[in-house]
Formats: C-alpha cells, structure tokens, sequence
C-alpha cells in the first residue's frame, strides 16, 4: 500500500504534506506527533473517509477504520456487532476478550463512554482487513481495557497479516505495539524508524523536543 504526495489544506491551510508513505502487510505503524500536527488527517486521507487535495493512492485492499469518536447504533452490543460479520464464535471470543459479554444484551448507545470504545474495537474486529486504520482507539479507556484492546489488535495483525496504522498520543504505547513510528510535525513526515530509533534516539529536533516533553 503506497501513499504519495498525499497534502490536505483546510481554510488556507496546508494541514498534510506526506511525500510518500509505504505500509506493509504484517506491521504495525504508529503515528504520533503533537495536537494538530496531521494525525488525524492522515489517517482519514489513508482511510478514504476524507479526499485528498492532491496526491496518489495506490492502494485495492478491504480497509478497516475506527474513528477517535466512537459510536453505537441504537441496538444491542452483540447486534452492534452483528452488523460487520456473522461470525458467532469470533462474537464470543470478542465479547470475552475485552470483558463485554456482561453488556452483550444491554443497548449499545446507553454504554459508558469506555464501553462503546471497546464495543466498537470489537464491531471492527468481527470482520477480516488488509489494511486497519485505528484512531486513538485507547483514548476514552483505562489501562486494563487498553492493554486487552492492544492484544486483540496485534492478534489481529498476527492472524491475519494485516498492516496496521495507530494513531496515538502515547509514547509507551507505540513502543508497545508498533514496529515502526511516524512522527508527524506540521503535517510532515520528520522521522520515521523503529521505536527504538524514534523514542530512544530521535534524530529530528522536532522529535527530540516531542519525545522530552512527554517522556516527563
């Protein structure tokens, strides 16, 4: 999957301007990068959500997205996940693994906040991608649910071969999960490498800085 010249300008303004972006199957790329450096926009442009102002997507592969904003239909959680796939084992397992099949009957749009972010990761889940692209998909969970979501995902990648790309705020977690990160700096590209390249040794002092001051 290759991403080239890929930009996006809103109000005037160049917000993403991506050179050039190869995500290969079996790997999980993290993007991280302060507020309003293209995160967000990168991962819609790659997703198909949003067009591009410019640029070349050379890309036919079945593509999953989970939103930084999720959202429940006004059914159940097991019909919630009924609706991407049938499933009924890969429904339990899911349910199971991240700790929801007690909310299997209940309405999905009365769910906590935490719930409908697990309830959505599994909704995704219940369907085979070639490409998952997953924005912030721990934000609105604690640490348990995040670590149990992290797994899921990285079984996902393993059982599938799958590329995966996470936007995320946290540092601990693109060592974690990803093989390779991003760091994204006015909507550019500064560095990209393996965590332990980017996180322990940034060559960019936009990433130096970065690192630093979440690393506090």
């Amino acid at each position: 999957m290759i991403f080239t010249g890929l930009h996006k300008t809103y109000n005037g303004r160049r917000v993403l301007d991506v050179d050039s972006l190869e995500l290969q199957k079996g790997r999980i790329y993290a993007v991280v990068g302060a507020n309003g450096s293209g995160k967000s926009t990168l991962a819609r442009l790659c997703a198909g959500v949003i067009k591009a102002d410019g640029g070349y997507v050379k890309s036919d592969v079945h593509i999953g997205y989970l939103p930084q904003k999720s959202y429940a239909f006004r059914m159940s959680t097991r019909r919630n996940l009924r609706i991407n796939g049938s499933d009924r084992e890969r429904e339990e397992h899911l349910l199971r693994e991240l700790k929801i099949n007690g909310l299997a009957s209940a309405r999905a749009n009365k769910l906590s906040g935490g719930e409908t972010a697990r309830m959505a990761l599994a909704r995704l889940l219940m369907r085979e991608y070639e490409l998952l692209i997953l924005d912030e998909p721990g934000s609105a969970m604690d640490i348990e649910a995040t670590l149990l979501s992290e797994k899921l995902i990285t079984d996902y990648r393993d059982r599938t071969g799958c590329a995966v790309l996470i936007v995320t705020h946290s540092l601990a977690q693109a060592q974690r999960m990803s093989d390779e990160v991003i760091f994204l700096s006015g909507g550019v590209i500064a560095e990209q490498g393996s965590p332990e390249a980017i996180i322990g040794s940034p060559q960019n002092e936009k990433t130096r800085e970065f690192i630093e001051f979440y690393s506090k």
